[in-house]
C-alpha cells in the first residue's frame, strides 16, 4: 500500500508539466530514485528465477500460482516504468534506459543467455528470455529496444569487464585469458581501458549456408557465439521451454513498434511485407543497385541504412556502457541473417521432441518471414519440410489403426481451423509468461496393463496438430491459399451387406433401450458386479468412422430382436482371448470421448490429470471356444471396416505427400464401395 501511494504521488508530480519540476526530479540526488527503483526490480527478477528453478527441481501443485503472483509484481513494476515514461519527460526515459541497461540487462540478463551451463549464475536463461520479452513489450522506449537488439550481435563475454572476468560472481572457464585462445575461438580481442573488445567475424556469407552448418562451425556450447546465434541454437538444439522462450523473444522483437525496421532487418526477422516496402522505397529513391533489386533473390551485402543504424547503437554500447563488439568491414548481411533464421525454423519443424504447441508458435514466426520465392526459402527447405511431413503422415496412419480413429477426423478438422487462425494471426497467441510455468504432463503412461487410452488420445491429438501445421506451412511456402476446411472425402453410404444395416441401426448409433436385429450376435455372460452374472448377446458394429460393441438382451417374444443395454466404443477395445481360458474374451473399454475435448468436463479433467486414469475392462464368457473365436473375429472385422473408412476419408490429405506442388487441394470423388468388399480378419 505504501509503494502504491508513493508511485501514485510520483506519477502526479511527473505530469505537472513544469520545466523546473522536471529538472528537479531528474537531477542529482533525486535521480537516484530511478536507480534504486531498477535495483529493487533486479532483486525481484532474481527472486522470480529462484521460484522457477525451485519449481523445476521440486514441482508443487501451488507453484503455478506462486510464479504468477511474482510475475504480476514484476509486470506491475514495468507498467510503472511505462507510466513514468508516458509523462513525456525525456530525462526520465533516459534515466530508466541507462539504469535498466547498466544494472539489469547488460550485466545480468544477456550473459545468462549463453548456451553452456555456468554454476553460480544468478538468473537462468529461461527467466532471462521471459524478462526480455516483458521489458520490450511493456517499456516503450526506442533507445532501449534498439540497444537490446544491437546487443544481441555480441557474445556474452562482451559484457564482462576484463579485470573481473566473472559472470554473476562466477569466474568463467571461457574467459579470454590468452591471445592464442582468442585465435582458436575464431575471435580477435584486445583490452581497451576497462572493457573487453570482441570482434565477431561474419561466418555466413551466402544464402547456401544452413543453420545446421553454422551450429557445427560455431558449436552451440561455445562462449564465442553471438547472443543472436545463441537464440537460434536454442531453437535447433534446446528443450521445449528454451525453444518457446527463444521464439517468444524473436516474436516480441518483431512486434516491438519502437524497434527500427533496419534493426529487424539486421536481425533477419523483418517481416516480408515490410521487406518489400523497404525495397520499393529504395527503388523509388534510386538507392538500389538497379530496378531489379526489388524482385531479386536478395543481396549478400547491405547498401542501405541497416549497417549505419546497427553501428550507431554498437558505438553507443561502447561509449556509454563500456561494451565493445564490432563486425568486420564486410558488415552483417540481413539476407544471410534471414536465411539463418529460416534454417533454424525449418530445422525446428524436423524435430520430434518438441511439443505441437511450441511448433505452432514457430509456425507463426515462419509465416511472418515467409517469402514467396526460391531465394531464401529454397528447395532444401522444402525437402526438409516434406521429409518431416512424410514422418507425420506415417504417424497419422498408425493413429488411424490406433485407439481413437472414430475421433481422428473430428480432431483434424478442429485443429485445422485452430492452426490456420494461429499462423495467420497478427500477433502470437501466447503470453511470454507461459514459458515460466511448469509443463503440464499428459496422462501417466505407467499403466500396469498397457498404454492408457487417455495417453493414446493425447498422442493422437499431438500427431494431428503437427501433421496439420506441416501441411499448412508447405502450402503457405508455395503461395497457396489455405482452405477453411481440410480437403477430405465426405462420408460414404452404408453398404447393403453391412452388419449395421442388417441390425437396423441408423446414423445416431445404438442407444440404450433401442431395439436391434440380433443378426450374427453371439450369446455371452458378464458380471458388472461381483456375484451378479448377466446374459447378453454380443454384437460388433461399425457405421462409417464410428463403431460400437453392443450388449443386448433378447426379447422374450421374438428372439431375433434385442434391446440395447450397454454400448461401448469399438475402437481401442483391443480384443484378446484369454491364454488359460479359451472361452473368455477380454476387452478394453475406453470413454466415448476425450475428456479434454468436452468443455463441460474440463474442470474435472484438470483436477484428475495428475492421477493415472485407467480404462474399463470387460471379460466376456462364452458357452464354447468356437463362440469365443467367432465373437473375436467379428470385432476384428468391424474394427478393420472402421479403420478403412477413416483412411478412405483422409486419403486426399495422405495423397498430398506424393503431390509435390500441392496444386490439387480438392478431394477427388470417392470410389463407390463394392457390396462384396470383405474386410480382412487381422489387424
Amino acid at each position: 500500500m505504501v509503494r502504491i501511494a508513493v508511485r501514485t504521488l510520483t506519477l502526479n508530480v511527473y505530469h505537472v508539466g513544469d520545466d523546473n519540476v522536471n529538472r528537479y526530479i531528474t537531477s542529482s540526488p533525486h535521480a537516484e530514485y530511478f536507480s534504486n527503483l531498477v535495483s529493487f526490480f533486479r532483486k525481484q527478477c532474481i527472486e522470480l528465477n529462484k521460484l522457477v528453478s525451485s519449481t523445476l527441481k521440486n514441482p508443487d501443485p501451488n507453484s503455478t500460482s506462486t510464479i504468477l503472483a511474482a510475475v504480476d509484481e514484476i509486470e506491475d513494476n514495468l507498467y510503472y516504468f511505462s507510466d513514468a515514461i508516458s509523462a513525456g519527460i525525456p530525462d526520465i526515459g533516459r534515466l530508466l534506459t541507462d539504469n535498466c541497461l547498466q544494472l539489469l540487462i547488460l550485466p545480468l540478463l544477456l550473459p545468462s543467455l549463453r548456451m553452456d551451463n555456468v554454476n553460480g549464475i544468478e538468473i537462468g536463461a529461461v527467466t532471462s528470455l521471459y524478462l526480455l520479452c516483458c521489458i520490450l513489450r511493456i517499456v516503450k522506449i526506442k533507445d532501449l529496444a534498439n540497444t537490446i537488439a544491437a546487443a544481441l550481435f555480441c557474445p556474452p563475454e562482451a559484457y564482462i569487464p576484463h579485470f573481473e572476468a566473472k559472470l554473476n560472481g562466477f569466474t568463467s572457464g571461457h574467459g579470454f585469458t590468452h591471445e592464442s585462445q582468442l585465435l582458436d575461438n575464431n575471435t580477435a580481442g584486445e583490452v581497451d581501458g576497462e572493457c573487453l573488445r570482441v570482434t565477431v567475424s561474419d561466418m555466413a556469407t551466402s544464402s547456401h549456408v544452413h543453420h545446421q552448418d553454422l551450429v557445427t562451425q560455431n558449436d552451440c556450447n561455445g562462449s564465442h557465439l553471438a547472443l543472436r546465434e545463441a537464440l537460434l541454437c536454442y531453437i535447433t538444439t534446446g528443450d521445449d521451454v528454451q525453444v518457446l522462450g527463444s521464439l517468444s523473444v524473436l516474436a516480441t522483437l518483431l512486434q516491438t513498434k519502437e524497434l527500427d525496421e533496419s534493426m529487424l532487418d539486421a536481425l533477419g526477422i523483418l517481416p516480408q511485407r515490410k521487406q518489400h516496402k523497404k525495397l520499393l522505397l529504395q527503388a523509388l529513391v534510386g538507392e538500389g543497385s538497379d530496378e531489379e533489386q526489388l524482385f531479386s533473390r536478395g543481396s549478400s551485402t547491405v547498401k542501405d541504412g541497416t549497417s549505419t543504424e546497427l553501428d550507431g547503437y554498437l558505438q553507443r554500447l561502447k561509449e556509454q556502457y563500456g561494451v565493445l563488439c564490432s563486425f568486420l568491414e564486410r558488415g552483417t548481411s540481413p539476407h544471410v541473417n534471414r536465411c539463418q533464421v529460416l534454417d533454424a525454423l525449418v530445422s525446428l519443424f524436423c524435430r520430434s521432441n518438441i511439443s505441437a504447441e511450441t511448433l505452432w508458435d514457430g509456425g507463426w514466426l515462419l509465416r511472418q518471414l515467409l517469402p514467396y520465392s526460391e531465394a531464401e526459402f529454397n528447395s532444401h527447405h522444402h525437402e526438409l519440410l516434406k521429409g518431416s511431413y512424410k514422418n507425420c503422415t506415417s504417424a497419422l496412419l498408425q493413429e488411424i489403426r490406433g485407439v481413437w480413429p472414430d475421433l481422428l477426423i473430428t480432431v483434424l478438422c478442429d485443429e485445422w481451423k485452430k492452426c490456420k487462425r494461429v499462423i495467420e494471426a497478427s500477433s502470437p497467441r501466447k503470453d511470454p509468461k507461459c514459458i515460466l510455468l511448469p509443463v503440464q504432463k499428459s496422462f501417466s503412461e505407467d499403466v500396469i496393463s498397457g498404454e492408457s487410452s487417455f495417453t493414446a488420445g493425447d498422442r493422437m491429438c499431438e500427431s494431428v496438430k503437427v501433421f496439420v501445421l506441416l501441411l499448412q506451412l508447405q502450402m503457405f511456402s508455395l503461395g497457396r491459399v489455405l482452405p477453411d476446411h481440410p480437403p477430405i472425402f465426405p462420408p460414404s453410404n452404408i453398404p447393403e451387406n453391412s452388419r449395421a444395416r442388417a441390425a437396423g441401426l441408423d446414423i445416431s448409433g445404438p442407444k440404450p433401450g433401442t431395439e436391434l436385429r440380433l443378426v450374427d450376435a453371439v450369446p455371452c455372460r458378464i458380471a458388472f458386479e461381483r456375484g451378479k452374472e448377466r446374459h447378453f448377446s454380443l454384437l460388433g458394429i461399425s457405421l462409417g468412422t464410428s463403431g460400437w460393441i453392443v450388449l443386448a438382451e433378447e426379447l422374450p417374444v421374438n428372439r431375433q430382436f434385442g434391446v440395447v443395454r450397454v454400448a461401448a466404443p469399438l475402437a481401442g477395445s483391443n480384443p484378446r482371448i484369454d491364454e488359460k481360458h479359451s472361452r473368455w474374451l477380454h476387452l478394453r473399454i475406453r470413454p466415448s470421448a476425450l475428456p479434454f475435448m468436452d468443455p463441460s468436463k474440463s474442470g474435472v479433467y484438470n483436477k484428475v490429470k495428475s492421477k493415472a486414469l485407467v480404462d474399463g475392462r470387460w471379460t466376456l464368457a462364452f458357452r464354447d471356444e468356437e463362440s469365443c473365436k467367432s465373437a473375436f473375429s467379428m470385432i476384428l472385422v468391424e474394427m478393420n471396416l472402421q479403420f478403412n473408412e477413416v483412411e478412405r476419408r483422409l486419403k486426399p490429405l495422405l495423397d498430398l505427400e506424393r503431390d509435390s506442388d500441392f496444386s490439387n487441394l480438392s478431394p477427388r470423388p470417392p470410389k463407390a464401395l463394392s457390396s462384396n468388399t470383405t474386410a480382412s480378419n487381422s489387424l
